[in-house]
């Protein structure tokens, strides 16, 4: 196993979300301006409530991604019945710039979970050209492999997760 996968297949986003891939673009998550998300690491709801830039390497400014936001433990991660929910989604963003400048096809959701720890996913998959793809039409019961296939996505080239739960009085000190 990889030093890159170990986090995600401990963190069972392989498997569960996406199967295995070759990671071949830089992707950064960051919020507020300075928290930026690595793998397993644990941040607060209230920190994550705007959304984040997403900065996207490559080398290519012609080539154009696809980026999915998903919950895979919703509304629990005993219970994810829900799995997976979508908390966003963004396409066409061009090589080598930050999501902003794609087309937001799902607005941004805040992370809000309730019961539990939750995983929230980042995944970025290199397009073939300039497509436009629907948006679903739940956010709930999203399926990343189903929505990769139907729109001819492949495998992710990029993948980074956090985790998130439910702030409580006590935490917020």
């Amino acid at each position: 196993m990889s030093r890159f996968h170990e986090p995600l297949t401990v963190g069972r986003v392989i498997g569960e979300v996406v199967d295995n891939f070759t990671p071949r673009v830089q992707m950064t998550v960051t919020y507020n301006a300075n928290k930026q998300v690595a793998n397993g690491y644990e941040l607060m709801p209230a920190v994550v409530a705007a959304r984040p830039r997403v900065v996207i390497g490559g080398d290519d400014i012609k080539a154009a991604y696809t980026l999915i936001m998903t919950d895979p433990d919703a509304p629990s991660p005993s219970d994810p019945v829900l799995r997976e929910h979508l908390l966003w989604m963004v396409n066409d963003i061009p090589g080598t710039t930050d999501a902003s400048f794609g087309r937001e096809v799902v607005s941004y959701e805040s992370p809000n979970p309730v019961v539990g720890i939750h995983r929230y996913v980042f995944i970025l998959f290199k397009q073939r050209g300039r497509r436009t793809v629907s948006a679903p039409s739940s956010r709930d019961y999203f399926n990343t492999r189903k929505f990769s296939a139907e729109n001819g996505l492949g495998l992710p080239v990029a993948v980074v997760y956090f985790n998130a739960q439910r702030e409580t009085a006590a935490r917020r000190r």
